[in-house]
C-alpha cells in the first residue's frame, strides 16, 4: 500500500486528528453554522458499531485526538459508549457541544466514560442576543452546563463564535468568560462556510470593530491574563490564506454523520470528488489510496501563481473550498492571498461590510440553519461612544 507523504516530502502523511461529526441533528439553529446546507437530505447516521469501526481503524493509523461534534453530539443516546470505546484505544477525547442535552448525571458520566475535555459553546454574553443567534431559549443552560463542567473536574473551555452581530459586545463576553471561572476561551470570527457563506453578507463585521475587538482581547491579556484567550481573525481581512487543516490529507480525517470521509469539513461540496463511505471502506484505503484524498496532496496539482511562490510550503495554496465557493475553481488560488487574481472577490466583500452602516445590516434577514425562517437583528443603540 502506498504511503503517502506530508507536504514537507519526508514525514508520513497521518490521521493524527479525527473529528466525529455525529449528528447534523441540533436543537439550535445558528445561522453561521459550517454543517452543509444540503444536510437536510443527509439522514442515514452511522450506527454505534459503524463508529467504532472507525475509531479502531483510525487508531492504529496513529489518530490520537478525537473531537465529537455536530450538530449536537449529546443529541446522540449513544455518545457515553462512544467515548468508552475512545478512551479504551487511547485516544485523547474532546466534546464539542452547545451544551443542550446535558445535565449534571450526563457531565458525571461522559467523565465516567473517560472523556478528557468539553467545549460549550455561546452565542453572545447576553440572553436575548444568545437565544436569538441560537434560535431557542438556550443562554441559562448554557451557563449552568459550564458550571457543571467545571464542577466535574474539567478545565472550562468556551467558544464564542464572533461576527458582526456580536462582536461589539466582545468586553462583556470576556466578563461573562471570566464570571464562569473560565479557564481557556476561544473568541473565533466567523469563517464562511455552510450557513455562514449563506449569511455572509449579514455577519461579516467591519474593520473598525475587528480592530477594537483584537484591542480589547489584548487589553485583557496584558491587565489580567488569567484566562487564556484565543482570538481568531476572519480569513477575509488577512492577505495570506491559511493553511488549511494544514495541507489536505496531511493530518486531518472528518468523518460526516452518514460516514463520508473528508479531508476537511466543508470538502463534500467540491465538484467532481467522490469522496468514499467509511463503511465500504478501510481508513486505510481511504487515507492512502483514494483519488479524493490524494487530489491535493503535494504541488503538482498547483497553478500559478502557487506553483512558483515561495509560501506555498507554509499555506500549500489555502483552502480549496474558499477557491471554490469565490471562483467557481477548485484549483484556483484562495481568494484570500493578495497574490490570487481573484483577491478582488474577498477585498470587494470587505468594502462592502464597510460601507454598510449597522441599521442596515441589522435589518437584513438572518438565515437560520433550519432553512425554514428568517429573522432581523434588531439594531444596537447607539451610543456616544460608538
Amino acid at each position: 500500500m502506498t504511503q503517502p507523504l506530508r507536504h514537507d516530502g519526508t514525514t508520513p502523511a497521518r490521521p493524527l486528528w479525527l473529528l466525529a461529526e455525529l449528528t447534523y441533528a441540533c436543537p439550535l439553529q445558528c445561522p453561521y453554522c459550517s454543517n452543509p446546507t444540503e444536510m437536510a437530505g443527509i439522514r442515514a447516521e452511522m450506527t454505534t458499531d459503524d463508529w467504532f469501526k472507525v475509531l479502531r481503524e483510525a487508531r492504529s493509523l496513529g489518530a490520537a485526538q478525537l473531537g465529537l461534534s455536530g450538530g449536537e453530539p449529546l443529541v446522540r443516546s449513544d455518545l457515553e459508549t462512544i467515548v468508552a470505546e475512545a478512551a479504551r484505544l487511547g485516544y485523547y477525547s474532546n466534546l464539542i457541544t452547545s451544551g443542550i442535552g446535558m445535565d449534571e448525571a450526563r457531565v458525571n458520566a461522559l467523565a465516567e466514560a473517560g472523556l478528557d475535555h468539553i467545549q460549550i459553546s455561546f452565542q453572545a454574553s447576553n440572553e436575548e442576543r444568545n437565544d436569538f443567534l441560537a434560535g431557542a431559549a438556550s443562554f441559562e443552560k448554557k451557563k449552568d452546563m459550564a458550571r457543571a463542567v467545571k464542577a466535574a473536574g474539567y478545565p472550562m473551555v468556551l467558544n464564542i463564535v464572533l461576527h458582526r452581530h456580536n462582536i461589539d459586545d466582545i468586553d462583556d463576553i470576556i466578563a461573562m468568560a471570566e464570571s464562569l471561572d473560565a479557564d481557556y476561551v476561544e473568541l473565533a470570527n466567523t469563517q464562511y462556510y455552510g450557513w455562514a457563506w449563506h449569511n455572509r453578507e449579514q455577519l461579516l463585521p467591519t474593520r473598525e470593530q475587528l480592530d477594537r475587538a483584537h484591542a480589547a482581547t489584548a487589553r485583557y491579556r496584558a491587565e489580567h491574563g488569567r484566562m487564556k484567550l484565543y482570538f481568531v481573525s476572519p480569513d477575509y481581512y488577512q492577505d495570506r490564506p491559511k493553511a488549511c487543516m494544514s495541507g489536505w490529507g496531511d493530518l486531518f480525517l472528518n468523518v460526516a454523520p452518514d460516514g463520508i470521509a473528508l479531508p476537511c469539513h466543508a470538502a463534500r461540496q467540491l465538484p467532481g470528488l467522490t469522496f468514499p463511505d467509511v463503511r465500504k471502506h478501510d481508513i486505510a484505503w481511504i487515507w492512502n489510496e483514494s483519488e479524493a484524498f490524494n487530489h491535493f496532496r503535494g504541488f503538482d496539482w498547483m497553478r500559478e501563481p502557487c506553483r512558483s511562490c515561495v509560501e506555498k510550503h507554509d499555506d500549500f495554496g489555502g483552502c480549496r473550498c474558499q477557491a471554490w465557493m469565490l471562483t467557481g475553481d477548485m484549483y484556483a488560488t484562495d481568494p484570500v492571498c493578495a497574490k490570487s487574481p481573484a483577491h478582488h472577490r474577498v477585498t470587494d466583500a470587505v468594502a462592502r461590510a464597510n460601507a454598510r452602516p449597522a441599521e442596515a445590516a441589522a435589518a437584513q434577514p438572518i438565515v437560520f440553519r433550519n432553512m425554514k425562517n428568517s429573522k432581523t437583528l434588531r439594531a444596537r443603540p447607539q451610543t456616544g461612544d460608538d
